[in-house]
């Protein structure tokens, strides 16, 4: 059974930085693309980062250059470093392969304000 479990969230001050993990587990982990997504109110769910099976990575233009995604391999996790923040960065993050349907783990909350 494929589970996702984000961890990381919180609150910050704009300007500011999180790291977000996510442990996956049910399935051979290192062969899969992995991707953050985040889900704001009443908007779609968006892919922000993308990370392939060979570790290169893509991002969404809208925090190319302020997030950062990495995995572990031997961990089973994916990682987002989000620095510089924004108002407009807060939503839930949630990790998931990205050609794969897999169910949605609980996510975890971002919120930027001030």
């Amino acid at each position: 059974q494929v589970q996702f479990v984000e961890s990381g969230g919180g609150w910050v001050q704009p300007g500011g930085s999180l790291r977000l993990s996510c442990a996956a587990s049910g399935f051979t982990f290192s062969t899969y693309d992995m991707g953050w997504y985040r889900q704001a109110p009443g908007k779609q769910r968006e892919l922000v980062a993308h990370i392939t099976s060979g570790d290169r990575p893509f991002y969404a233009d809208s925090v190319k250059g302020r997030f950062t995604i990495s995995r572990d391999n031997a961990m089973n996790t994916v990682f987002l470093q989000m620095d510089s923040l924004k108002p407009d960065d807060s939503a839930v993050y949630y990790c998931n392969g990205v050609y794969t349907p897999w169910a949605w783990g609980q996510g975890t909350q971002v919120t930027v304000s001030s």
